[in-house]
C-alpha cells in the first residue's frame, strides 16, 4: 500500500500523487502517469505493482489543475468528462506536473516514466521535454502529433493493432520520424486500452507481454 503525497511543480502548482515504496532497495524511480480517468484505483494497484518489482512508483494528478482529488469511471460519463479535461490543461503543464514527480523521486536512483493513454502521450513529451533514463508509452493518442520531436533518453512504445484511435498510419509516422532515434515500437494484436483490466479492451495475453517487455526495458536502463 502506498501514500498519497504533496508534489510542487516549477510554476509553484501543487498536486497530489500516490507513492507506493519499493519492495527491498530500490531498482530506480518511476513516474507513473494517468489515463484520462485520474489517479483512481486502476493506478495505484499499477503503482503498487512497479513497486513489488523493486520500483518506487508515483502517479501524479494531473488533473488536480482543474479538480482535486478527481477519480473516474471507465463509463460512457466518465470518458466524456476526461477527454474534456485533458483539453483543457496544456501540454507543458502536464510536462511540469511529471517534472515535480520526478523531484520528489530524486534519491531512489535513476528515474523513468511510464505512461498509458493519454499519459502515454505525457511520457513521450517527458522523454523529449525533460531527461529521464528511460520512457515507456503505451498507447498515446497524440504522440504523432509530436513526432518530430527527438526524445532525450530510450523509448519504449506499446500499441494496439485493431485501437481505432491509433491507426497504423499514425504509428507508421512515429518510426519513421523515429528511424534514427533510440526508440522501440511493439504491436499486439488488441484494441486501445489493451493493458488496464477495467475497461472493455482489455486483453490479458498483450497485457502479459507488455508488461514482461516493460520490466525488461527499465531494468536495462534503470540499472
Amino acid at each position: 500500500m502506498g501514500e498519497v503525497v504533496e508534489l510542487m511543480a516549477s510554476d509553484g502548482h501543487k498536486l497530489s500523487g500516490y507513492r507506493a515504496e519499493a519492495a527491498g532497495t530500490p531498482k530506480g524511480g518511476l513516474v507513473v502517469v494517468q489515463e484520462i480517468f485520474g489517479v483512481n484505483g486502476h493506478f495505484r494497484n499499477l503503482c503498487d505493482a512497479f513497486a513489488a518489482e523493486g520500483y518506487v512508483a508515483l502517479a501524479p494528478a494531473l488533473f488536480d489543475r482543474i479538480e482535486t482529488g478527481l477519480e473516474l469511471g471507465y463509463d460512457e460519463e466518465g470518458t466524456a468528462r476526461g477527454r474534456q479535461l485533458k483539453l483543457e490543461i496544456p501540454w507543458d503543464d502536464a510536462v511540469k506536473d511529471i517534472d515535480a514527480a520526478m523531484s520528489n523521486l530524486s534519491g531512489s536512483g535513476k528515474i523513468g516514466v511510464v505512461g498509458y493513454c493519454y499519459g502515454g502521450s505525457v511520457a513521450w513529451l517527458g522523454a523529449t521535454r525533460l531527461r529521464p533514463a528511460a520512457s515507456v508509452c503505451y498507447y498515446g493518442g497524440q504522440i504523432a502529433d509530436f513526432r518530430d520531436e527527438m526524445p532525450n533518453c530510450p523509448v519504449q512504445m506499446h500499441f494496439g493493432r485493431t485501437d481505432p484511435m491509433i491507426l497504423p498510419e499514425h504509428v507508421e509516422s512515429i518510426q519513421q520520424a523515429q528511424a534514427d532515434a533510440p526508440v522501440e515500437v511493439h504491436l499486439y494484436d488488441a484494441g486501445h486500452g489493451f493493458s488496464c483490466d477495467e475497461r472493455g479492451g482489455f486483453d490479458a495475453d498483450s497485457t502479459a507481454l507488455a508488461q514482461s517487455r516493460t520490466l525488461s526495458f527499465l531494468g536495462r536502463h534503470l540499472a
